[in-house]
């Protein structure tokens, strides 16, 4: 979770404690409860296992000369697929550049429409020439990397272009002087995002050292998003293993982070904000493992972090050796990674606010998405999608909040009565206390009804947070007028500083108009003297905080609070809905109020005992 998310819902939780403080009574001091530690022993990697994963920061140029072999003439061969164009080199056979024909670049608008490589987002970083190597010891002690190795290819053409179900197999070749061959196929399909790889020793028994080599991929993926902060606190490294997903998040500059891990592993993976590379072994062995590094940057063009990823691959030790892989350069589209039957689609992201992942992620996974994705089939436009969507919760969530405003109506009704009480008792804050519980067990009224019930719908709202964060649905997708980008801020104004605290510099309208639909929800709910400030307070921070928030989800808090406005003002017309009525019998309800009046008593009656005793 970012800075300024964090910050929004530690700044929810003080308002919802400040709600809680001028409503309830004071409870006992809680009891302090001691937390245990536990030691976590950090793994010792062997000399040779160093030498592989600094492999990930050295240059080409500390290659093992003895495997360079005769220089040739760099060959780029393009396949032009259903959803990507690729560009492989026969230097180093890896991926040049990798354009996905479905995704737009931030910028594409400055450019013209036939202008297809500077409109179009294109994932591999291109500092080191392309990527995906392999990297091993030689038993003399020598590091080897194929990055600047000049491959042999199979095929005469530059240009292939694939649809539908077609295929296409490309061969490399790297044979040594003395007869030993490194080979890299490709096997590329029309209408899939994923590669096929096999890649294949021959009489290289004697050669490689540690019984494993690593296929890396070492230079990340490229960001695609304006916002290089929001992108940044999306960016991380994972790795999928034992049916659990480890994430490597590098979050402080000049801080090297990295992971390593023995064993059995299904894939490992680099993603930004909406995109990411997944490597995943066929046949993933116990002898595997991975390793990942990162590190969080600023430089010229904004935030960034960048992540090396490698698989450990046993060698076996024999003449010939052959494994295969799952290479995937694509978006971050739940329905397309879980087609892979390969749990790729853990990598989406729907919040795991503070540990309550096992909550939010369902609801996110099973309920919200299917139904944007339902909607969006018979209406085009996600803005009005969202519209639907927020009235559809709305409907959903009516019988919790029209009991949560009953309850505050009920308290609305009761204040005077409790002003008497602080008046007529102001030098006995005990008896206050005691007198206002009394009331509150009279009347039946519980007052947490109002905020529990608002709790209770937390996932689902902290779920939404989540969904209009990451999902790439609603990537670049228009609205109406100024509203251009249901993912990004809906900005109108650029403010020539930052607000302090929230880190933004601009004026969103949606946040603006949320604000004002909430300042006329706390007039409607609020009455008493003492909470006054509340109704001015919340608004401010909550406008001030989802200023830099993406206008989808904007745009769906506007309509929740609107619609939340018709029905509070529904209710407070009512007036045979909510009544003051006594119990008919309080000692009879043993219910919140029962046993707080109860645990009140005892309180109040410890206490002159101990003032008798000392008298």
């Amino acid at each position: 979770m970012d800075k300024q998310s964090t910050i929004g819902f530690i700044l929810i939780g003080i308002i919802l404690i400040l709600w809680l403080y001028w409503n309830t009574p004071t409870p006992p001091p809680p009891q302090q409860q001691q937390t245990d530690t536990t030691l976590v022993q950090k793994e010792i990697i062997n000399e040779k296992e160093k030498k592989i994963n600094e492999a990930h920061d050295e240059s080409s140029t500390k290659t093992d000369t003895t495997f360079s072999g005769v220089i040739k003439p760099e060959r780029i061969i393009t396949i032009e697929t259903d959803l990507a164009k690729i560009e492989l080199t026969t230097r180093g056979a890896k991926i040049r550049k990798y354009y996905l024909k479905k995704y737009e670049t931030w910028y594409h608008k400055e450019f013209d429409k036939s202008d297809f490589y500077n409109r179009h987002v294109q994932l591999v970083n291109t500092q080191q020439g392309g990527d995906f190597n392999i990297i091993f010891v030689t038993k003399d002690g020598k590091l080897v990397n194929t990055s600047n190795f000049d491959f042999d290819f199979n095929a005469d053409n530059y240009y292939y272009k694939l649809s539908d179900k077609d295929s296409l197999v490309l061969t490399y070749n790297f044979t040594t002087s003395d007869n030993r061959t490194i080979k890299k196929n490709f096997t590329f399909y029309g209408n899939n995002y994923a590669a096929d790889v096999d890649i294949e020793f021959d009489n290289f028994d004697d050669i490689i050292s540690s019984y494993r080599y690593d296929v890396v991929w070492n230079n990340g993926i490229n960001f695609t998003e304006k916002n290089s902060v929001d992108e940044a606190n999306h960016s991380n490294a994972s790795v999928y293993a034992g049916d659990e997903q480890t994430i490597i998040d590098a979050t402080h500059e000049d801080e090297k982070y990295t992971k390593d891990i023995n064993g059995k592993v299904d894939w490992v993976s680099v993603r930004n904000k909406y995109f990411t590379v997944i490597l995943s072994p066929e046949n993933p062995s116990d002898d595997g493992g991975a390793y990942i590094e990162g590190y969080h940057k600023q430089s010229l063009l904004g935030v960034r972090e960048y992540y090396s990823m490698s698989l450990k691959v046993p060698f076996k030790n024999q003449k010939y050796q052959k494994d295969s892989f799952k290479l995937y350069l694509g978006p971050i589209d739940y329905d397309v990674l879980k087609s892979y039957g390969k749990n790729f689609e853990v990598i989406v992201d729907f919040g795991s606010f503070f540990g309550l992942k096992f909550i939010i992620r369902p609801i996110s996974e099973y309920v919200l998405l299917p139904l944007l994705q339902f909607l969006h089939k018979f209406i085009p436009n996600y803005g009005l999608v969202i519209i639907v969507l927020s009235i559809i919760i709305k409907f959903a969530l009516h019988p919790l909040t029209r009991q949560s405003m009953k309850s505050m109506k009920k308290m609305q009704m009761l204040q005077p009565k409790i002003n008497e009480i602080k008046e007529k008792y102001k030098d006995d804050p005990q008896r206050i206390q005691k007198e206002t519980m009394k009331l509150y067990s009279t009347y039946g009224i519980n007052p947490m009804g109002g905020c529990l019930p608002m709790l209770l719908q937390m996932p689902i709202l902290i779920a939404l947070w989540s969904l209009f964060n990451n999902v790439i649905d609603i990537r670049q997708q228009p609205f109406v007028l100024w509203i251009d980008n249901l993912s990004a801020p809906d900005k109108i104004y650029k403010l020539p500083f930052k607000i302090p605290l929230f880190n933004i510099d601009i004026i969103s309208g949606l946040a603006l108009l949320l604000g004002i639909t909430m300042f006329i929800q706390q007039k409607q709910s609020i009455k008493d003297p003492s909470q006054k400030a509340l109704v001015y307070i919340m608004p401010i921070m909550f406008t001030l905080m989802f200023m830099g928030f993406p206008s989808g989800l904007n745009l769906y808090y506007f309509m929740f609070n609107l619609l939340s406005i018709v029905q509070q003002y529904y209710i407070n017309k009512r007036k045979d809905d909510v009544e003051l009525v006594p119990v008919a019998d309080p000692k009879k309800k043993k219910g919140f109020m029962a046993r707080m009046m109860e645990a009140a008593e005892k309180q109040a009656q410890a206490q002159k005992k101990t003032a008798h005793k000392r008298k």
